[in-house]
């Protein structure tokens, strides 16, 4: 005599082989499961709970148009599902539609004041679109609700620092060092700003210690050797930005500063074989080339002018 499997029992068995197919990482084979799990009847909660799974693979499959259904799905079922409304907002996000995504995250903090996520991406929106005071308020909103925020110090360090109040910049970013000292992002905003107040020696201090943390954030390197580069000491901005090259081989403006170094140093062969480099990376550099006049060793040399033509020719 078979038994029969109960119709829980059956949804219950397609939620495993859902799950045993995700660890097997066959995204595709994950949400025909979950999708049969649907099938059969269960409770509102543990629905949601699986339209939340399949919204999530959609988005590691960097299907966001199909997550953002799923996540409307949700809002369907619950309306008070603030997850639901900050991952249709991290998805707006992705689809470039800033403004639907703004509303998301706030749809997300109405419904839970203390989204410190949600409040978090929508201060990232409004630096983004320079809004830059707004930026700071929710930034701060972060931190109030998660004091041990590392990021959200950094960020606002960087919005002081390009506003330039250095102090409150200074301290923004000296808290967020305190609380993740291997946080290469914020080393590398402290080389800033000790840049930006003359500090050298503390700027090139800190760019090494951001480049300790990742040697593959190539604007380490870059800033570190524009102050070798005011300071005439195109030698060992040619060795930093060598460096930079070997861990960030497509990184465009190390391969052109270095190019301008060489160039400054009479070294043409090296500087055009950089630039060529630098362009079949961005093409669009050459419009800096054009123009600047670091480049003056390099304006009669025909290899010089055929980039140049080259690239009027291509417009």
């Amino acid at each position: 005599m078979k038994t029969q499997l109960s119709s829980t029992d059956r949804r219950q068995n397609y939620i495993v082989l859902a799950e045993n197919s995700y660890l097997d990482d066959d995204m595709e084979r994950t949400i025909r499961f979950y999708f049969k799990a649907l099938q059969f009847k269960g409770t509102k909660n543990e629905n949601i709970e699986i339209l939340y799974n399949i919204a999530i693979i959609y988005d590691e499959m960097d299907i966001p148009e199909k997550a953002l259904k799923f996540y409307e799905k949700i809002i369907g079922l619950d309306q008070n599902e603030a997850g639901a409304f900050y991952g249709m907002g991290t998805m707006y996000e992705r689809l470039d539609m800033k403004d639907e995504a703004i509303k998301s995250y706030f749809k997300a903090v109405e419904i839970d004041p203390e989204y410190d996520r949600a409040y978090f991406y929508i201060a990232n929106i409004y630096d983004e679109i320079g809004e830059k005071d707004k930026a700071i308020h929710y930034y701060k909103k972060v931190i109030d609700i998660i004091p041990s925020d590392y990021i959200a110090y950094n960020n606002l360090g960087s919005i002081y620092e390009e506003s330039k109040h250095y102090e409150k910049a200074y301290q923004m970013i000296k808290r967020s060092i305190e609380i993740n000292p291997n946080y290469y992002k914020a080393l590398f905003n402290m080389g800033v700003i000790y840049k930006k107040t003359n500090k050298y020696k503390r700027a090139i201090e800190y760019y090494n210690k951001s480049i300790e943390k990742n040697s593959n954030y190539p604007y380490s390197y870059l800033n570190k050797s524009a102050i070798y580069i005011e300071q005439k000491k195109f030698d060992e901005s040619i060795k930093v930005l060598t460096e930079g090259i070997k861990h960030n081989p497509y990184a465009e403006y190390l391969y052109y500063n270095r190019a301008c170094c060489y160039s400054i140093l009479g070294q043409v062969d090296n500087a055009i074989k950089d630039l060529r480099k630098a362009i079949l990376i961005y093409p669009k550099i050459i419009e800096m080339i054009e123009i600047d006049n670091d480049l003056v060793n390099l304006r009669e040399d025909e290899r010089f002018i055929f980039l140049l033509n080259q690239n009027k020719n291509n417009k």
